[in-house]
């Protein structure tokens, strides 16, 4: 796989989050319908939760997000102090699409593979499609769902109460 390709190459130690697994039971039962039926509830139980899980102890994390992919992210900041003191960090807001290329190609990096098969964003499996070359290159993520952002650039991921969607889940679960 290209993700462990990369570890392989560069010395990278990967750490995989994955969700609490006292949401196991529901999250199994509904592994192909979540994704359609509530995405954010998807997003929720699979990046945000395990995410901020990981990041509890941090004072700071860093995302690659860009101000020109989404509406939500072009109203980010470089620096954004979460309420409860945690920094997020977006050195690459400002950079555009072209900035990136000629990044890679200054610097030898590799892409995605699955950019020669028409997926222009990679996110999730259930929730990322193949498009066209001249559609939007977040067109195939969440289509049909209106949705453009997962939680993790969300308010979703900036709120610790989560007691809503917890009772949402463990009432499924019981």
């Amino acid at each position: 796989m290209f993700r462990e390709q990369i570890a392989q190459d560069w010395s990278l130690n990967i750490i995989d989050l994955n969700r609490d697994p006292r949401w196991d039971v529901y999250a199994r039962q509904r592994i192909r319908t979540l994704p359609l039926e509530d995405p954010d509830l998807c997003c929720y139980i699979h990046k945000v939760h395990p995410m901020q899980t990981a990041l509890q102890g941090y004072k700071a994390w860093i995302s690659g997000i860009r101000r020109d992919q989404t509406s939500v992210r072009a109203n980010a900041k470089i620096l954004e102090l979460q309420n409860d003191g945690l920094l997020k960090i977006n050195p690459l807001l400002n950079w555009t699409k072209a900035d990136v290329k000629r990044y890679m190609e200054e610097n030898d990096l590799p892409s995605h593979p699955l950019l020669e098969k028409g997926y222009r964003s990679v996110g999730c499996a259930p929730c990322t499609i193949a498009i066209g070359v001249n559609d939007d290159e977040r067109a195939g993520r969440w289509q049909g769902r209106g949705k453009i952002e997962c939680g993790l650039h969300t308010d979703m991921f900036k709120k610790k109460d989560v007691s809503e969607i917890k009772q949402k889940i463990e009432l499924e679960i019981k």
